[in-house]
């Protein structure tokens, strides 16, 4: 089993900031595990990008995962992929990418987490915790209570799969996620959008340390 990161950072586009100086700056505060997220651009360019994402997180020691693309995964040998509701399945990914690659996959429901355990995922990105603006066709928040509920009903099934929140989180939500079991937080906008990227994701990797 894979040891997996209580702070997964997620890229995105900004204004003034490419997906490599993202990453680069968000591993200079201490964030060893990046999500590289690209939305609605051509093979080439996703592969182009990734690479330079790659780059910067080996510099720092950094697992790399790719959201959505198995083959911009494989190509490029990235640590792993996250996989949307849409995408291929975890099982046909880990065909193509080996018993060794690390697969999460994304969930809004108990369904949803039934489906992925029967795939034995490697973790769960769980959410929207609350609403955010970097994701399109948001599904219901599901707020601390959701969290609890879901997190008791894994227990009751004996579904052991680190949970990762996700959306619209903020340093200030990382305390009382953590206190209802979650394994970690999967940060974008909180870090990306910050003043001082490498000092934020700092505190985002001080206060998840503290707490384990």
């Amino acid at each position: 089993m894979h040891s997996i990161s209580s702070l997964h950072y997620i890229t995105q586009t900004t204004a003034h900031t490419t997906h490599a100086q993202l990453a680069a700056l968000a591993c200079q505060g201490g964030v060893r595990w990046v999500q590289f997220r690209v939305k609605n651009v051509g093979f080439e360019e996703w592969k182009k990008q990734a690479l330079l994402v790659k780059e910067e997180c080996q510099k720092y020691g950094a697992k790399l995962l790719i959201n959505d693309n198995v083959k911009v995964a494989e190509e490029i040998g990235a640590d792993g992929v996250h996989l949307g509701k849409q995408d291929i399945t975890p099982d046909k990914a880990r065909n193509i990418l080996g018993p060794h690659a690390i697969i999460g996959g994304t969930a809004n429901t108990y369904e949803d987490i039934l489906r992925l355990a029967q795939w034995n995922v490697d973790y769960i990105g769980l959410g929207p915790f609350r609403f955010t603006t970097t994701k399109q066709n948001l599904s219901p928040t599901l707020g601390i209570e959701g969290y609890h509920h879901l997190l008791q009903s894994m227990k009751a099934q004996h579904i052991d799969i680190p949970l990762i929140a996700i959306g619209g989180i903020t340093i200030n939500d990382v305390a009382d996620l953590l206190a209802v079991g979650v394994h970690g937080v999967a940060i974008s906008g909180a870090i990306s959008n910050a003043q001082n990227i490498s000092e934020t994701a700092s505190e985002f990797v001080s206060l998840l340390n503290s707490k384990k």
